[in-house]
């Protein structure tokens, strides 16, 4: 058996699991409503013709390959290939706007370009038509009239074996291997230049606390093209980890049991829809079975990784045989973690999951930062609910004593921004030390905690400052809120826009006999009104007089990345929602 190679390069993982922990499963997808694998070999050797068919192909070091895909086998085939042959991903959501494909493909200088299915390719095929420079689009469903990606691996016998080794030999770990543009709540999307070093050094750092070894299975539903799945899978493949992949984030209940994974990376408001559905069928529960559950709800929300007395662990002992082993069987019953990032984590939700064994780890970082900076880990000692946890090995964070900006230092610090040094300039100072755009804090010195963005806090005009964010997730808690936004700069005061969980609303109204025919008209019903009223109050006391909500609109439509009021990373565009409903604003104020 030849010697287990080192892992320098993010396309090290596959040969470095084939010699190590070869696996039957190294990656599954459900295909005609059954779950098809490929072993370690044959996604190498997939790997491999895809790498031969690029150079056929007249690729070379440095070009530039779009993927624009839901999660899938072959996204991360296609990664791998583009990578080994010294090509350079530049992976796109699939739910952006033809605007900002149209300016990716042309910055990034993109040769060919990589898409899931029929609407992927006429969105993209739309937005290339005047872009010079593109030698094709390839899909990797069968479609009509549309190269199948198959096309490119075909022509693998055209290039040696030994051509392909000098390609991968000329490949070091400072060269690049991914540009993602991030979405950004204002102006263009910047392209992100992450070298194979960052990636790697990431992985290692995050490596000895992510709970996971070769006989375990992951789920993958966060989209591939966000650096913080893409890391996650470099460590999955590293460590043996078999990587199945959900059907669409609708089918993901239904994955979690069919897959039953150790592990898998999620953003807090699908673990949010999780407990509510729970709540929800705990709320028609009758009798004794309704009692015990609010009985060990009350008690899961009390909840304490870090300890509680005897007395609360037995009762919890026996909410774990009797109630929450139901919600581990929702998840497969195997998870050992999930991963929670991308978004700040409700505590209530670290609480419960915890209380049920199912351990949540939440943790920070950016596209920048390749992305981990700090997590929480599994063991309790070295984890706090309500923080993101200690940074990760070697990762240096400091707080700017100016205005409390959270600054990292470390080998995953990007890069820069791709043709964009003066932008670059504005966020690694000369000492290296990158500037997250958040403000935050070091708790006990040890644990960081997240308390808003920088340019997202305003000020009132009598002088006092507000953090949106904190606001915002508290309010967020409640079950008839999907979406809201707190506005308040250079007013009198904080008030908030507020889109209702419809389903959840349409089930309250039901419930209370309340008659109406459009959204737009229940929520303009007064005991609607009067009960959005109430909720509002009641996360109001949990923050001090001038930051409390006093005044609320409520919207009856979702805003979403169509609307233009969304990232891609389900962000808020505050500008854009502001310029949307300047006249609610005035009636506001």
């Amino acid at each position: 058996m030849s010697a287990i190679p080192q892992i320098t390069r993010a396309f090290d993982i596959l040969a470095y699991q084939l010699q190590k922990y070869p696996q039957t499963d190294c990656l599954a997808a459900k295909i005609n409503g059954a779950w098809q694998t490929q072993s370690t070999q044959q996604v190498k050797d997939a790997v491999d013709k895809f790498s031969l068919g690029l150079l056929a192909n007249g690729i070379k070091k440095n070009d530039k390959i779009a993927l624009v895909s839901f999660n899938r086998p072959e996204w991360i085939i296609a990664d791998l290939g583009i990578q080994q042959m010294g090509a350079v991903s530049v992976p796109m959501y699939p739910t952006i706007t033809e605007e900002d494909y149209r300016y990716i493909f042309k910055e990034a200088e993109v040769k060919l370009i990589l898409v899931s299915d029929e609407k992927l390719y006429n969105r993209v095929s739309a937005a290339t038509a005047q872009i010079e420079g593109i030698q094709g689009i390839y899909s990797f469903d069968h479609l009509t009239g549309v190269k199948h990606w198959s096309e490119i691996s075909d022509q693998y016998k055209a290039v040696s074996a030994a051509e392909l080794e000098a390609s991968k030999a000329a490949i070091t770990s400072k060269d690049l291997f991914t540009i993602i543009y991030t979405s950004g709540t204002t102006g263009n999307p910047k392209g992100v230049m992450l070298t194979h070093h960052n990636i790697v050094s990431n992985y290692t750092s995050c490596q000895p606390y992510v709970p996971v070894n070769n006989q375990h299975r992951a789920l993958s539903f966060l989209p591939l093209c966000h650096i913080y799945e893409r890391m996650l899978s470099v460590l999955y493949i590293a460590e043996g980890v078999s990587i199945y992949y959900a059907e669409s984030i609708e089918k993901v209940a239904d994955n979690l049991r069919e897959v039953k994974p150790h592990v898998f990376a999620t953003v807090p408001r699908l673990l949010e829809k999780v407990y509510d559905k729970i709540v929800a069928k705990g709320r028609e529960l009758t009798g004794v079975k309704k009692s015990l559950f609010f009985w060990a709800l009350e008690l899961g929300l009390k909840y304490d990784v870090r300890g509680t007395s005897a007395w609360y662990n037995a009762q919890l002992a026996i909410a774990n045989k009797i109630i929450f082993n139901k919600w581990r069987e929702a998840l497969g019953g195997n998870v050992i973690a999930i991963v929670s990032g991308g978004a700040a984590l409700q505590p209530r939700l670290a609480r419960v999951f915890g209380a049920a064994n199912i351990r949540v780890m939440e943790g920070y970082g950016l596209t920048e930062t390749s992305p981990v900076i700090a997590v929480n880990r599994h063991n309790p000692e070295d984890h706090m609910i309500g923080t993101v946890g200690p940074p990760v090995d070697d990762i240096e964070v400091k707080i700017a004593e100016s205005d409390g900006e959270i600054l990292t230092r470390s080998a995953s610090v990007m890069k820069g921004y791709y043709k964009h040094p003066e932008q670059t300039a504005e966020v690694i100072d000369a000492d290296g030390w990158f500037h997250t755009g958040d403000i935050g804090e070091l708790v006990e010195g040890k644990y960081l905690r997240i308390t808003d963005r920088k340019k997202e806090m305003f000020k009132t005009s009598g002088g006092k400052y507000i953090a949106p964010q904190l606001i915002e997730n508290k309010l967020k808690e409640s079950v008839l809120i999907e979406q809201v936004m707190v506005i308040g700069d250079g007013r009198k005061f904080a008030s908030a826009l507020i889109v209702p969980s419809f389903p959840d609303l349409r089930e309250w109204c039901r419930l209370h006999n309340i008659p109406y025919t459009t959204d737009a008209e229940m929520i303009k019903h007064p005991e609607v009104l009067a009960k959005y009223d109430k909720e509002v109050k009641k996360y109001n006391e949990h923050f001090a007089q001038w930051e409390q909500i006093k005044r609320h609109e409520l919207l009856s439509k979702l805003w979403s990345i169509e609307s233009g009021e969304l990232t891609a990373k389900l962000s808020l565009k505050r500008k854009v929602i502001l310029q949307n409903n300047q006249e609610l604003i005035e009636k506001i104020y």
